[in-house]
């Protein structure tokens, strides 16, 4: 890997470990990720962000469903449901939150990641 490209994808690693909204099994990875940046280990990072980052359409049916409510209370899900929409609506293709943003950013290099 380039080291432009080692160096930002370590800075958006970075991002998505100090996000709230990163899952466990994303996180696992990107920690071991930065420990071990080889070959093998980044394309088992690209394979974990593109199955959990959150497609827009997923975060609106999760908001408005009973899980969803029991996540995020009555009101915050239907706040978080007009969030999805209007992300939907301006053509956004993942959720915005800080992890999804991060994991968004390093699979637009994802090529250049697994030069």
């Amino acid at each position: 890997m380039e080291k432009a490209v080692l160096d930002f994808v370590t800075e958006k690693t970075r991002a998505l470990l100090a996000s709230p909204t990163c899952c466990a099994e994303l996180r696992t990875v990107a920690q071991n990720w930065l420990i071990d940046p080889s070959a093998e280990m980044t394309r088992r990072y690209v394979a974990e962000m593109e199955a959990d980052i959150m497609p827009a359409e997923g975060l609106l049916a999760f908001a408005e469903s009973e899980a969803g409510a029991k996540v995020f209370g009555a009101e915050d899900a239907k706040k978080v449901a007009a969030h999805a929409r209007s992300l939907i609506a301006a053509g956004a293709r993942y959720c915005d939150c800080s992890a999804c943003a991060a994991c968004a950013a390093m699979l637009e290099i994802k090529d250049r990641m697994l030069r």
